[in-house]
């Protein structure tokens, strides 16, 4: 599930506007101003390094506000980012991503109060809960599957992780019926992986995991270059199409990065096709 990493970091745009909100007028100016700052930043390496701190507001918002649903679910997407992509080690992002985890069930929690009994609930019966959640709780939701998500990620050496996927993708799918734009079409390119991870003699879903990919690059014209690396990495490898595959890594090499709000996303999607590209000829 390494590949997750990229798409995690795409959730961190959203929950910057959100943050930006959750202080004084004075500081929301300020909070404002950085992220723009970290969405616009070409340089990830900055980023890596300013991001802690970022971290640490977060969490102290959180001390202070603890029942702010709102709060928590930006502090979930948040440490899902950090964990997903910038670890220090294996046990870092497991650290990192399971408080990203444990703020998403808080905040789905507070939002919907069945969902405080979800965990370790039978497959059959979280399916029906999440007939509850109506559109107005579709960020928490989002928060709370990005989050684990990004959790099962970070132990996917642990069998009892995977064996968690398809909770979170029913989650997801319940965001996409409830709206299929949330996060400029993120939730396409997330269950394109999900349907993806399987070769199709294993019950994978390619056709499905290709029509995702497609969709999320419909919703963004194409200015999310993460949908197509991971269309190209997820659909276009598995499926063995070279074609496919280097026309969408050199769509992305081509690209402009420079796109307000996704730039250092689109970043770190052409340092991704850049390794992807370079080992298409041993692949293939």
């Amino acid at each position: 599930m390494k590949s997750l990493r990229l798409v995690v970091a795409a959730t961190i745009a959203g929950l910057l506007v959100f943050l930006a909100g959750c202080v004084s007028y004075v500081g929301s100016l300020a909070a404002d101003t950085l992220s723009s700052a970290i969405l616009n930043q070409d340089d990830p390496i900055i980023i890596q390094a300013g991001l802690p701190a970022y971290l640490l507001i977060v969490d102290g918002f959180i001390v202070e506000n603890p029942d702010s649903a709102g709060t928590l679910s930006a502090g979930a997407q948040l440490f899902a980012l950090y964990g997903s992509r910038f670890p220090t080690s294996e046990a870092h992002a497991a650290s990192i991503t399971w408080k990203a985890r444990s703020y998403g069930q808080r905040a789905v929690c507070l939002v919907h109060e069945p969902a405080c009994q979800w965990q370790g609930m039978d497959y059959e019966q979280f399916v029906l809960e999440l007939e509850g959640i109506d559109k107005n709780q579709v960020e928490y939701l989002y928060a709370y599957a990005v989050s684990w998500l990004s959790h099962l990620e970070a132990t996917s050496a642990d069998w009892i992780a995977v064996a968690e996927l398809p909770w979170v993708q029913a989650a997801m799918e319940r965001v996409l019926a409830l709206d299929e734009a949330h996060d400029n079409g993120g939730i396409h390119v997330y269950l394109g992986i999900l349907y993806a991870l399987r070769p199709p003699a294993l019950g994978g879903q390619p056709n499905l995991a290709k029509k995702h990919f497609e969709r999320s690059i419909v919703l963004t014209n194409g200015s999310d270059l993460s949908a197509k690396v991971e269309y190209a990495r997820r659909y276009a490898r598995m499926m063995f199409d070279r074609e496919l595959h280097d026309r969408l890594l050199t769509e992305v090499l081509e690209a402009s990065v420079e796109v307000p709000g996704k730039t250092l996303f689109n970043v770190l999607a052409q340092q991704d096709a850049k390794v992807l590209l370079e080992s298409s000829e041993e692949y293939f």
